[in-house]
């Protein structure tokens, strides 16, 4: 499953077979280094025979809260009325029927999310997950399929402007989600890509969504790609002794706790307003949560962009994505000093900045 950083920012992943069977230690071939064997990810990007920028490596782009609310962006009513009821209902269920808790594919874009691999020829890039789907992206010239067999992954066609790649995808059924949190889509859905390799160790990639049957207008997202250095994709398969979605089960009284809103008072609220600091346990460095009011919650937003929506369940503890989130205030400032965000994979602890 692929995780936001703040819901799952203490998974810790153990490896069970020797690391040296999967290639973990061995250094990536191809790659500039400095005189003590680093990588040099600011060294300029490489070109594949044609002259155009070669996207070939293994990437990591962190969606930030896009991967919980793909729409942050958007205003309520851009939202068409019946996606936004489809999406009340799967929070009312809390999220069980997601395609991933049923080891189904994710939407066919998304694989540009997390960990995943490019394989650059001059005529198809070829896109690799750990979870075994697969993208071909053509780039041979040939233009989007008139009238597709909808499929999970899509069509997508890709041509050059300049040094970006511009991938154009439509074809989708609609099946899958476009976020954790549930927000849907239709089978109109087009989905525009823009890949640049800036450097050797980053590339830029922009999404822009077009669905005229459940949203009011096209918007887009920007993240940032970088090259995991000196590692390999690691094989993930997810009905392999899969025995949680049998005990995914909601009743009545779930609905309805989940349907009882908490309403806390602005003054409450005012409290856990400004930037916090957290270790990141993946990628050893420091993120900063911007968190603010936002309607009768609150939204943290992390540098990726995008906004994690806080639901409070009561004064100081808030839900988010399936984790909960406590905030602990000091008595003498009525101003929070941190916040912990609960997970099965332990505590951890955001602390506010002056």
């Amino acid at each position: 499953m692929k995780c936001s950083a703040m819901a799952a920012v203490a998974l810790v992943v153990g490896l069970g077979a020797p690391a040296g069977a999967q290639w973990l230690r061995d250094k990536t071939p191809g790659i500039p280094r400095d005189k003590d064997g680093k990588p040099k990810l600011d060294a300029p990007a490489p070109r594949a025979p044609n002259g155009k920028p070669d996207l070939t490596g293994l990437w990591r782009v962190d969606p930030g809260g896009y991967g919980d609310n793909i729409v942050a962006d958007l205003k309520p009513d851009d939202v068409l009325p019946w996606a936004q009821e489809l999406f009340k209902q799967r929070s009312e269920e809390f999220g069980i029927s997601h395609p991933l808790y049923r080891c189904m594919p994710e939407i066919g874009p998304f694989y540009s999310w997390g960990m995943f691999k490019i394989l650059q020829t001059p005529g198809t890039l070829g896109i690799l997950s750990e979870a075994g789907a697969y993208r071909q992206i053509l780039t041979d010239g040939r233009d989007l399929p008139k009238d597709p067999n909808p499929t999970w992954m899509g069509y997508s066609v890709g041509r050059w402007e300049g040094d970006t790649l511009v991938v154009r995808s439509a074809g989708f059924n609609d099946k899958t989600w476009l976020d954790f949190n549930g927000h849907p889509h239709s089978e109109a859905l087009r989905v525009t890509e823009r890949f640049r390799r800036k450097n050797f160790g980053e590339m830029s990639v922009e999404f822009t969504f077009e669905d005229p049957k459940a949203y009011a207008r096209p918007w887009t997202i920007s993240l940032v790609g970088k090259l995991a250095a000196d590692t390999e994709l690691l094989e993930y398969v997810c009905n392999e002794n899969e025995k949680s979605s049998a005990h995914f089960v909601i009743t009545d009284e779930d609905r309805r706790k989940a349907r009882t809103k908490v309403v806390l008072p602005p003054e409450v609220l005012s409290r856990y307003e400004g930037t916090y600091e957290m270790d990141d346990l993946v990628e050893h460095r420091k993120i900063l949560f911007t968190v603010t009011r936002s309607g009768e919650g609150l939204v943290a937003k992390p540098p990726e962009g995008g906004g994690f929506v806080l639901v409070p369940e009561s004064d100081t503890v808030f839900s988010v994505s399936g984790a909960k989130i406590e905030f602990f205030v000091d008595p003498a400032t009525g101003r929070a000093t941190r916040f912990v965000v609960k997970t099965v994979e332990g505590d951890q602890t955001a602390v506010r900045k002056p």
